[in-house]
């Protein structure tokens, strides 16, 4: 069918402190702003790309172009780590490159880059995958600035203040272009919440009924329990395979079956793969809540 916690960190914004000795007869050395000294982050210009191409992964890239917050800390160079998914646990980093710093300096990784970092075969990245670069900045005083010293004051800080605009990381999302015609037979992978074919049996999907759709009308409702109202079809965003349900009555049952808003999945062409998650209302019965049905093409 966060916890937030406020933190004030020694290196947060563009101020650090120096050192806590006692001087001057200044008992508390937050006291006196002579005691801070300069840190440095990196401001977001743009957004080159977000998805890497799993049909050409070796030279697809991700990247953003950044500069220098004025004033700060001369930065030298930028080191650029990758995680699956995303953490903050520095233990789970892995060192991808380092990129001189410019005026306007353009951090990108592409799929050899990525693999070679985690130490994998490219074909075992896999579409559907979600990986974080995170930027650390070096600067020529050998400070050094990234997620874990930078304070997010409760998330209008560096990190989470939009006004900011800062780069401490940037993300890649292993996509696969959608290719029609993808209509055929395929196998259930799973089809355990709604239950209407069982898991390893085949199921026909059709093209349509409009550019870049798949026509789910031969797989839910299955013809042994229901008949079709309206088809169910889904929408492709060709560019990435990400997918939408349009909000329509599609099934009877012997009761009335419509989808609801926020339902979503991907369609990889290049592996033959749908896996949806659709937002089901029967009537009589409520809300059903997401349903999972994952399909994989003979």
């Amino acid at each position: 069918m966060k916890k937030i916690i406020f933190s004030i960190t020694l290196c947060s914004l563009l101020f650090v402190v120096n050192s806590c000795k006692k001087s001057d007869g200044v008992l508390n050395p937050l006291s006196s702003v002579s005691n801070f000294g300069i840190g440095a982050y990196l401001v977001l210009d743009s957004t080159i790309n977000s998805n890497m191409n799993a049909a050409a992964l070796a030279t697809s890239s991700v990247g953003v172009i950044v500069h220098q917050y004025p004033g700060s800390d001369p930065i030298d160079h930028i080191d650029v780590y990758v995680t699956p998914n995303s953490s903050y646990d520095t233990t789970k980093w892995k060192k991808v490159k380092s990129v001189s710093l410019a005026t306007s300096t353009t951090i990108t990784v592409n799929g050899t880059e990525l693999a070679a970092a985690l130490g994998v075969a490219i074909g075992t990245i896999r579409p559907g995958s979600v990986y974080t670069f995170y930027n650390r900045s070096i600067t020529k005083s050998g400070k050094q600035y990234d997620v874990n010293n930078t304070g997010s004051n409760s998330g209008s800080g560096l990190l989470g203040g939009t006004n900011y605009h800062a780069s401490f990381s940037f993300t890649a999302n292993i996509v696969c272009p959608f290719v029609a015609p993808m209509g055929g037979k395929y196998t259930v992978v799973y089809d355990d919440d709604w239950q209407d074919n069982a898991d390893g049996s085949t199921v026909n999907v059709t093209d349509g009924p409009g550019t870049n759709q798949l026509n789910l009308s031969q797989v839910w409702p299955n013809p042994l329990y229901g008949t079709v109202v309206n088809p169910l079809y889904l929408v492709v965003d060709p560019a990435t395979g990400s997918v939408t349900v349009p909000i329509i009555t599609w099934g009877n049952y012997g009761f009335i079956t419509s989808t609801l808003s926020g339902s979503y999945g991907n369609v990889f062409s290049c592996t033959g793969l749908i896996s949806v998650h659709i937002h089901v209302y029967a009537a009589g019965y409520g809300d059903q809540g997401l349903l999972k049905l994952v399909l994989q093409k003979q």
